[in-house]
C-alpha cells in the first residue's frame, strides 16, 4: 500500500522528476516545452532562493505534483509579491486534494515570508480550477494579464 503523499521543498536533485511533471503539464495545456531552456530555468529557480521556491508532492519517491512560487516586488501592494507560476498534479493523482494542498501551502508559505499579495493565472476554460482558487480566497481583479515575450 503506497504511503500518503508528502509535501517538501524541491532541491536541485529533484529536477529530473520535476521536468517529467512539467512535460506532462505543458503537453496537457499545449504549452511549448523547450528541452534546453526549460531545464535551465528550473535549475536557476532551484538554486537561487531569491527567485522563488518549488514545492513537490510525492508518494515515496514518486513525484505526483508541484507548485512554483516566484517572487517579485510591487509598489501597488507596497512590498514583496509573488506569483504562483505553475501548479500541476499528475492525472492519476487528481481528485485526492493534492492541488488544493499545493496551493494552500503556497499561500501559507507566502504569508510566512511576508509576501503582501499572491497572484496566479488560470485558463479561462478551466472553470473547476477557478472554483478551487476562489475557494482558497483568490479573486478576479477585473484586469487582463498581458504578456510581451522578450526572449
Amino acid at each position: 500500500m503506497p504511503s500518503a503523499p508528502s509535501l517538501r521543498r524541491a532541491a536541485p536533485e529533484d529536477a529530473g522528476g520535476l521536468l517529467e511533471l512539467m512535460r506532462a503539464y505543458y503537453a496537457e495545456d499545449a504549452y511549448p516545452f523547450d528541452e534546453v531552456r526549460s531545464p535551465a530555468a528550473l535549475m536557476a529557480l532551484l538554486e537561487d532562493d531569491r527567485l522563488g521556491e518549488v514545492w513537490l508532492a510525492a508518494e515515496g519517491e514518486l513525484p505526483l505534483g508541484y507548485v512554483v512560487i516566484c517572487f517579485g516586488w510591487s509598489l501597488e501592494y507596497r512590498g514583496r509579491d509573488a506569483f504562483v507560476d505553475e501548479v500541476f498534479v499528475e492525472r492519476s493523482a487528481r481528485g485526492r486534494g493534492l492541488g488544493r494542498a499545493l496551493v494552500d501551502h503556497a499561500i501559507r508559505r507566502c504569508r510566512a515570508l511576508g509576501v503582501r499579495a499572491l497572484h496566479l493565472e488560470v485558463e479561462r476554460s478551466k472553470e473547476r480550477t477557478q472554483a478551487l482558487y476562489r475557494s482558497l480566497g483568490f479573486r478576479d481583479n477585473d484586469r487582463r494579464l498581458m504578456t510581451l515575450r522578450l526572449a
